[in-house]
């Protein structure tokens, strides 16, 4: 409460003589969403139902905008929220408010903000609904640009975790590049040096002082990029500073509690041209997993990224075992972390080629594996986690006619690096669109997964109807018929009009992962009818 009328007084102070400078003109922008689900019993499934078999999540943000002065609220509110969000969402509240000055080469906030270092690994605030993520800082942040040479920023907050911030977690930063090439005048190549340090602060427990942890906490990370002729190069060391990790089912020498210093290294390569693409990521980390708080073991306690890089699926039975990073846990047993990266290719085959023939043709392929470390600090895989193999083919067949394949292979490690027995399944997507008007289409998407392992095999499949712009229909189900013999069916409707969305729907979810940019929670099953709306002003 106390940081809120601080960073309420801040913007208070900066307010009137911003305001001056823009001579009263400016506008305002906002958005609304609320998705809101009745819960039905559903004893085949077990679904689950929140309080009073309704759940609603809802959505107000305003900004304002006048000359280089900009302000904003976000209202939240979860009356309860859906079933399988942190059970930290609750009530209606306030949750971000900001005002900022910005021009071309300085800016100032005061309030709450969203920003990351590098690619993430040492410090990310983010929102994602969809997680239920939000972890914006509450606080004060300032950055100066010189030119395109060098850019310096500095901030100061606490992080959010539920609906306000955490009460007493402390996040000071500095993060700043410079740019070698623009410098020296090379036009064409870029050559820039980044490098973050970030200070983590949370009272200790008395035991776990005794063990050698410290309230506040130092990370850094250094980073260099370079690009030319279509090649980048991005690399990324990260010290992510002392870590307190909860061991209560496995005794250590006799403590409840590891200390653990986490590390993490990046590597991305890729070359784009003619037609062609490749890129390479390989990521090695250990004891990453950074959080809001200590206290909390929600899944909305998150202080940096670590996201899953293997390619990330928009089908639902190719999402049923998704890959999740293992950052290092002692969840069950000791896994300090894992290595492992993917390789992407893409290429197009140009019209009137031979195998690109009128239209063109696109194909891709991405290979991922990760493992476990064989020890701690060490570089050696030890048990496989994932595996991946991935064909995909899009295709302009005529006018009308647009079709997408897609083969993968996935291997994946149930026990999450305790053991080595591994699921493997094989999986084909056939997505097809036919356009027989400009305003008329419909969708088809066909699927099938074979295994030996879990539930055996699976089925699916999609029929959209689309009266552009306004109407879609939508009906799905899909189907395990290796072993359970359950439908999990789905079928809605949604009308646009302007900025105007209204979904409808109804049907059964199984429970599973539910991943956002490579981000997971889990999802209990549940059962009942949808509506989700979304306008913008």
């Amino acid at each position: 409460m106390k940081r809120a009328l601080l960073a309420l007084l801040l913007c208070g102070a900066v307010a009137p003589a911003v305001l001056a400078q823009t001579d009263g003109k400016g506008y305002l922008v906002g958005s609304f969403e609320s998705n809101s689900i009745v819960y039905a019993d559903d004893s085949v499934t077990n679904a689950q139902k929140a309080e009073g078999n309704f759940g609603t999540n809802n959505y107000l943000k305003a900004d304002y905008y006048a000359g280089n002065f900009s302000a904003g609220i976000q209202m939240e509110a979860y009356q309860p929220a859906l079933v399988g969000y942190p059970n930290n969402l609750e009530g209606a509240h306030l949750t971000n408010y900001y005002m900022q000055w910005a021009d071309e080469d300085f800016a100032v906030t005061a309030g709450t903000f969203y920003d990351q270092f590098g690619s993430g690994l040492l410090f990310r605030t983010y929102e994602d609904r969809t997680l239920g993520m939000n972890t914006a800082m509450l606080g004060a942040r300032i950055s100066y640009q010189y030119k395109d040479i060098a850019r310096l920023k500095a901030l100061w907050g606490a992080p959010r975790l539920g609906v306000e911030a955490a009460p007493e977690t402390q996040v000071r930063g500095v993060d700043g590049s410079f740019s070698l090439s623009s410098l020296l005048g090379w036009g064409a190549t870029n050559l820039a040096f980044e490098g973050s340090l970030l200070n983590r602060y949370e009272p200790v427990s008395p035991i776990q002082e005794e063990l050698g942890a410290n309230a506040s906490t130092m990370g850094y990370s250094a980073r260099l990029n370079f690009e030319r002729s279509g090649f980048i190069a991005r690399a990324e060391w990260v010290d992510g500073g002392e870590k307190i990790y909860s061991n209560p089912n496995i005794l250590i020498d006799g403590k409840a509690n590891l200390i653990k210093r986490g590390n993490a290294q990046l590597v991305e390569l890729s070359y784009s041209g003619g037609g062609l693409g490749v890129s390479f990521t390989g990521r090695r980390m250990e004891w990453m997993a950074s959080k809001v708080s200590y206290a909390s073991s929600q899944t909305n306690n998150a202080l940096n990224y670590l996201p899953a890089l293997c390619a990330q699926y928009s089908y639902a039975i190719t999402n049923l075992n998704p890959y999740i990073p293992q950052p290092g846990t002692t969840s069950g047993f000791i896994n300090s972390g894992e290595i492992g990266g993917q390789l992407d290719v893409y290429y197009n085959f140009r019209r009137g080629t031979t195998l690109g023939g009128k239209r063109g043709m696109k194909v891709n392929l991405n290979l991922s594996t990760y493992y476990n470390l064989k020890e701690e600090g060490s570089y050696v895989p030890k048990t496989l986690l994932w595996r991946n193999v991935n064909v995909g083919v899009e295709k302009q067949v005529s006018r009308k006619f647009k079709m997408q394949l897609l083969y993968s292979m996935q291997e994946y490690n149930p026990s999450h690096g305790e053991g080595r027995g591994t699921w493997l399944s094989n999986m084909v997507v056939a997505d097809l669109l036919y356009k027989y008007t400009p305003t008329f289409s419909t969708r088809m998407e066909l699927a099938y997964l074979t295994t030996f392992e879990d539930h055996k095999d699976w089925m699916s499949g999609l029929l959209e109807v689309n009266f552009a712009p306004a109407w879609s229909l939508f009906a799905s189900d899909m189907f395990n018929h290796g072993d359970t013999k359950i439908h999990y069916y789905n079928f809605g409707f949604s009308y646009t009009a302007g900025r105007t969305r209204v979904a409808l729907s109804y049907g059964r979810n199984r429970a599973g992962m539910v991943c956002s940019g490579g981000v997971c929670r889990l999802m209990p099953a549940y059962t009942g009818g949808n509506l989700v709306v979304s306008t913008s002003f």
